[in-house]
């Protein structure tokens, strides 16, 4: 059971590790995205780049590899270690693949905040609840125009959605790794958070004053 546990973990970390945003900003605008805006490889700092179509492309390929890597964990699992239930897979791999986008092999450590590939992780493994908390992020962002503020409330609420509309086998791993990953999210936020202490972050839309 620990070597197939190291297997899912490594095989969920080298899918989530890929750099989807840094990769589309460099071959389609020849940029590096580390030194655009924040820095961040995430679909937030693409757009910032001016690239729309580029931020949807990131944001739509974040959440396909964080999808995929839940659904390998969770083939490889069954494989690998059929008496342990699919959702302690599942969640080995939703955490690794988390984990790899924000700290990618393929640049030194440096990714981004987890927000896309967390929904993508949580939308095989939890589908209501992740579809519950994007709906907080858009209600949130709606009204506060702040990306940053959307995405921590939207990460904090998906475990209390997964508490309770999360049905069948619910082993403790499974909302062990849901809390990790919101509060990892969170924690990739320290500097918007410090930002939103000082009234200093930034509306989505809002005009820069010279």
């Amino acid at each position: 059971m620990p070597l197939a546990s190291l297997v899912i973990a490594a095989a969920a970390y080298l899918l989530g590790s890929i750099p989807m945003g840094y990769l589309l900003v460099r071959i389609f605008r020849h940029e590096d995205i580390r030194s655009v805006g924040s820095g961040n490889i995430g679909a937030t700092n693409v757009l910032r780049a001016g690239g729309k179509g580029l931020a949807a492309a990131t944001f739509l390929l974040d959440v396909l590899k964080g999808s995929a890597s839940v659904w390998l964990g969770g083939l490889l699992g069954a494989l690998l270690m059929p008496d342990v239930p699919l959702r302690t897979a599942q969640a080995i791999a939703a955490l690794f693949a988390v984990l790899g986008h924000m700290f990618t092999c393929w640049l030194r450590f440096r990714g981004g905040k987890g927000v896309a590939t967390g929904f993508g992780v949580f939308l095989v493994a939890s589908p209501l609840a992740a579809l519950a908390a994007i709906g907080v992020f858009a209600v949130v962002f709606a009204i506060s125009r702040i990306v940053s503020v959307s995405s921590i409330v939207g990460a904090a609420s998906f475990p209390l959605f997964a508490w309770f509309l999360v049905t069948g086998p619910r082993p403790p791993a499974f909302f062990v790794v849901q809390c990790a990953v919101a509060l990892l999210i969170i924690a990739k936020h320290h500097e918007n958070i410090r930002r939103l202490l000082a009234g200093t972050e930034s509306r989505f839309g809002a005009k820069k004053t010279a």
